[in-house]
């Protein structure tokens, strides 16, 4: 099986033009031509299963497209998605802001999502994509030490309750370096596929690792790589993985 994380920041490019007229104006200014570049990235990486962070599900920003439906065609995928804020937030009513979420694209015959939310923080959202032999976690955590360390102990909760082999992933923000996650990773069974450790961020220069891949015990990754494509910030991440659990039954 393919898994392929991406942080594509709306759509909204890279560059010094990012930041004109004033830093962070680029967030206003989504590009069709950008998000048509990533939709045709990821389709030739014919992954199984897409994690997609900071997509924009029908703002004024993208002309009212819906980026997370708009791949999923492309890939003849299914599509479930969220805003990222928290139910009650007060950003559901600010425009674009509230169109802001994360997304699983997968096969057709895929279902089985949960959503969940962290109790701190601002970007709460955790995406459950249920399949028949595992459970896949979706995550974008606090830009806040504090909070990311919450979220985490929540997350452990979660990983624990799951009976499948698990996969938590996505982008984890650790600034302060992967330390950050040592403890969780250690009390929830977990290993990072990416063993090097190789940087995600920023994609024109990588200094850091920020997104991740996390597994349990019972997934075998054969295959991890960090294509150098810079439609976004961050830098994709492409898992390929055997569920020994289910070849054994298979057997």
């Amino acid at each position: 099986m393919r898994l392929l994380i991406y942080n594509i920041r709306y759509a909204t490019g890279t560059g010094p033009a990012f930041h004109l007229p004033v830093p962070g104006a680029g967030y206003l200014r989504s590009s069709q031509h950008v998000l048509s570049r990533i939709t045709d990235f990821i389709k030739e990486q014919d992954p199984d299963v897409v994690g997609l962070i900071e997509v924009d599900i029908g703002s004024i920003r993208t002309g009212m497209v819906n980026q997370a439906d708009f791949i999923a065609r492309s890939l003849g995928h299914y599509s479930t998605y969220e805003c990222k804020y928290g139910v009650s937030s007060v950003n559901h009513l600010v425009p674009i802001v509230r169109k802001q979420a994360n997304a699983f694209l997968a096969a057709p015959r895929v279902r089985g999502e949960r959503f969940h939310y962290f109790d701190t923080g601002i970007k709460r959202l955790i995406i459950e994509l249920e399949l028949d032999d595992i459970a896949i976690f979706l995550v974008h955590l606090s830009l806040k030490f504090r909070h990311r360390q919450y979220q985490l102990r929540y997350l452990y909760d979660l990983v624990r309750k799951t009976a499948k082999p698990v996969i938590v992933a996505g982008d984890f923000n650790t600034y302060w370096g992967d330390h950050e996650i040592y403890l969780f990773t250690q009390a929830a069974g977990l290993t990072s596929a990416n063993t090097q450790g190789l940087f995600s961020y920023p994609s024109r220069s990588p200094r850091k690792e920020l997104d991740f891949i996390l597994h349990s015990a019972q997934i075998e990754v054969n295959r991890f790589e960090i294509p150098d494509v810079q439609f976004s910030d961050h830098l994709p991440l492409v898992c390929d993985f055997t569920i020994l659990n289910a070849d054994r039954k298979a057997a």
